[in-house]
């Protein structure tokens, strides 16, 4: 059953926690598990090796070699006109692969740098990297969600969504469980998700996915993965 369908009970239950958050010493056991709640970043080529890699298509290949023939053959307006085709296709492409980079860049910008946690009771502010699977956040307004969230206690709590879900309207939230496991993400009233951001009122919630487990670390990586398609000039 998924958490928002459990009672506050069954929510902590189920993390192995309680409203006090996690003992230190079982935070950072939980952390050398679970890893830094980070998006991941793969390597990226640079701007010149992307911009070159456009070239290594089978097809770009082909017309190159047209146009050094039609070159040799004296045929000059073909082979500009060659060039001038992998030359834009090449330029798409590049652009394409930039805007990926590009979202991904704007997600990773969109995590907290810290929040403040119960740890043994105790609240103190910890690096948001450093938060585990069962950890107490404690939220108001104006914080930035530094993980996904179950939440446990909730008073006049309204998040800004938009982020990750495009709606403009805040939402309300509170601690009811939810009728139905194919809840979508928008409708999730009971959770809250990292980069998003408070705007009124308090509450307690609960640690359930951290880094690429989050919503944003699943879109982080979709961005990270996606394939190349033909644009329609290669077609």
């Amino acid at each position: 059953m998924s958490l928002h369908r459990q009672n506050v009970t069954e929510v902590l239950r189920a993390l192995e926690t309680s409203a006090a958050g996690l003992d230190p010493a079982e935070a950072r056991r939980r952390l050398m598990v679970q890893g830094p709640n980070e998006l991941r970043e793969a390597p990226q080529p640079s701007r010149i090796a992307a911009f070159l890699a456009q070239f290594a298509d089978f097809m770009v290949l082909v017309l190159l070699g047209a146009a050094v023939v039609s070159g040799l053959i004296g045929d000059i307006v073909d082979t500009i006109v060659i060039v001038a085709i992998v030359m834009i296709n090449a330029v798409i492409g590049f652009v394409q692969e930039r805007r990926a980079e590009t979202a991904l860049r704007a997600l990773r910008t969109l995590a907290a740098p810290s929040a403040t946690v119960l740890r043994g009771g105790e609240a103190r502010t910890v690096p948001a990297a450093e938060l585990v699977s069962g950890d107490a956040v404690l939220l108001e307004a104006g914080n930035v969600v530094p993980a996904d969230l179950r939440l446990v206690q909730a008073a006049g709590l309204r998040v800004d969504e938009a982020a990750l879900t495009g709606e403009s309207v805040p939402v309300d939230k509170s601690v009811e469980p939810l009728p139905h496991d194919d809840v979508p993400v928008a409708e999730r009233h009971n959770v809250v998700h990292k980069g998003t951001h408070v705007l009124h009122g308090r509450g307690l919630g609960v640690v359930f996915a951290t880094g690429m487990r989050t919503e944003f670390g699943r879109i982080a990586a979709l961005l990270e993965h996606t394939q190349s398609v033909d644009t329609p000039l290669q077609r």
